[in-house]
C-alpha cells in the first residue's frame, strides 16, 4: 500500500484568534460575567429552605417548589396550586427565573432526535441535542456560551467565549428536555403503560463549552442531577459522562470528587505533533499528561475511561496512529479505558471531512488486536448539525 498523505489541520471560512506567542489563544476565564439572577437549583437545599422562609413561608414550602421543578419540571405558577395563591406568581417569579428561552428547535425526520436553541437571559446563545435510543433518552447539554479552546475543527469555539453558564443554566436544559418528553415531543418507542413516565437517562456534556474549565458551576450542576427527587433530578451519576480536550489539573480534582460520573477524553492524536495543532490547549497539557490524568481517574473511581477520537480522512487516521494509540493505552494498564472512533460527516472539499469505510475499519481493527475496547460511535443529529463539532447556536 503507498503511503497515505498527511492533511495538516487547519481553518475553513474562520481564523483562530492567536496569542502574544503566536499560537492559538485558549481563554480559561469569563470574557463577559453577567450571570443570571440566582435560580432555584443554583442553591442548596438548606439554602432553599432559608430563600422561602426570607420571604414569609413555612419551610415546608421548598419540597413543594422542589417538587414542581425537579420532579414535574414546571415553572409555572398556574401549575402550583398547593402554594397560597395570594403572592404566589411574585413567589414563583423571584425563586425560579427565567433562564432560557426557545428560539427554535429542530427535528430529525424520524423525530427521534431534537436540537433546541436556547438564547440566555443576556442574550447569549447555547444549544441542546435530545435522542432517543433504544432503552435510554439522552441529553447532550452545554456547559459555556461559546468556548475557549480554540480547536480549528470545532464550529463552537470559533467565535471563542462568551462567558460561563450558571449551574441552573445547566440544570435547565435538562429540565426543559425532561418538559418535552413528557408532552410526547420527542418521537420514537414509548414505554409501556404501566412504567413511569420518561425521562431524560443519559446526560453527556458534549454540547457547547469544555465543562472543566467551568468547574465549580459544572460540580454544582451535577450534584443537583444526582440528587433524590424532590430535591434534585434523581439521575444516576454513572450515566451522566463529562467530557474535556485534557485540561489536567481538573481531570484529578474531578478524580477526588467521589462523583461516579463518567470521564470522556477527547484525544483525537496519541501523537503531540498533531494534537498541538488539532487540540490547542495541547500546548500546555501534553498527550501522556492527559493520559496519565485519564488513569488517575480510573484508580480512584473504578469507572472506565472513554477515549474520544474523531476520524478526520488523511489527517489523524493513518494505521500507525492506531497502533501508537493502543501501545499508549496498554502502557498503563488493561481494563481501564475505551476507545470511542466518531466517523465524521463527508464534506467534499473540506479537510475537515469523513475517512473512507475502508480505513476506519482498519483503524478499529488494530485496536481490537491490541486488545483495546472499542466501539465505533453512533453520530446522531448530522442532519440537523446537532453531532459533535457541529453546535455553533447561530440565530438564523
Amino acid at each position: 500500500m503507498s503511503e497515505r498523505p498527511q492533511i495538516k489541520p487547519a481553518t475553513e471560512g474562520w481564523k483562530q484568534k492567536l496569542g502574544a506567542d503566536g499560537k492559538p489563544l485558549l481563554q480559561f476565564a469569563d470574557v463577559k460575567k453577567s450571570l443570571p439572577a440566582t435560580h432555584w437549583a443554583d442553591m442548596s437545599v438548606d439554602e432553599r429552605v432559608e430563600a422561602v422562609k426570607a420571604l414569609g413561608l413555612p419551610g415546608f414550602r421548598a419540597k413543594q417548589i422542589s417538587t414542581h421543578y425537579f420532579t414535574h419540571y414546571t415553572s409555572d405558577p398556574a401549575d402550583m396550586t398547593d402554594l397560597p395563591a395570594a403572592g404566589r406568581e411574585e413567589l414563583v417569579t423571584k425563586l425560579l427565573p427565567p433562564l432560557l428561552t426557545e428560539l427554535r428547535r429542530l427535528q430529525t425526520d424520524k423525530g427521534d432526535t431534537i436540537k433546541f436553541l436556547w438564547k440566555l437571559h443576556d442574550g447569549a446563545l447555547v444549544e441542546s441535542v435530545l435522542m432517543r435510543y433504544p432503552g435510554r433518552i439522552t441529553l447532550c447539554v452545554s456547559s459555556q456560551a461559546g468556548c475557549g479552546m480554540n480547536c480549528p475543527f470545532c464550529a463552537t469555539g470559533q467565535a471563542g467565549l462568551t462567558r460561563n453558564m450558571s449551574a441552573a443554566e445547566i440544570v435547565d436544559q435538562i429540565v426543559a428536555a425532561n418538559r418535552a418528553i413528557s408532552r410526547g415531543e420527542l418521537l420514537g418507542s414509548k414505554r409501556k403503560a404501566g412504567e413511569d413516565p420518561e425521562r431524560v437517562t443519559n446526560v453527556v456534556f458534549m454540547g457547547m463549552g469544555e465543562p472543566l474549565a467551568n468547574y465549580n458551576r459544572l460540580m454544582s450542576a451535577v450534584r443537583t442531577m444526582v440528587a433524590d427527587q424532590p430535591n434534585g433530578l434523581g439521575m444516576s451519576a454513572r450515566q451522566i459522562t463529562i467530557s474535556t480536550v485534557g485540561l489536567v489539573p481538573a481531570i484529578l480534582k474531578l478524580a477526588e470528587e467521589n462523583l461516579m460520573v463518567t470521564f470522556a477524553l477527547s484525544l483525537h492524536a496519541p501523537d503531540d505533533e498533531l494534537r498541538d495543532e488539532l487540540i490547542p490547549v495541547n500546548s500546555k497539557w501534553k498527550v501522556d499528561e492527559a493520559l496519565d490524568a485519564a488513569r488517575a481517574y480510573f484508580d480512584a473511581t473504578g469507572r472506565r475511561v472513554s477515549i474520544e477520537y474523531a476520524l478526520i480522512k488523511d489527517m489523524n487516521d493513518h494505521a500507525w496512529r492506531a497502533d501508537l494509540l493502543a501501545e499508549k493505552l496498554n502502557a498503563r494498564g488493561k481494563g481501564w479505558v475505551h476507545v470511542n472512533p466518531i466517523p465524521l460527516n463527508p464534506t467534499p472539499g473540506s479537510i475537515w471531512t469523513a475517512s473512507t469505510r475502508e480505513v476506519t475499519d482498519e483503524f478499529v481493527r488494530r485496536l481490537e488486536k491490541a486488545g483495546v475496547p472499542t466501539t465505533l460511535r453512533d453520530t446522531r443529529g448530522k442532519e440537523i448539525d446537532g453531532a459533535c463539532g457541529q453546535l455553533a447556536a447561530a440565530d438564523n
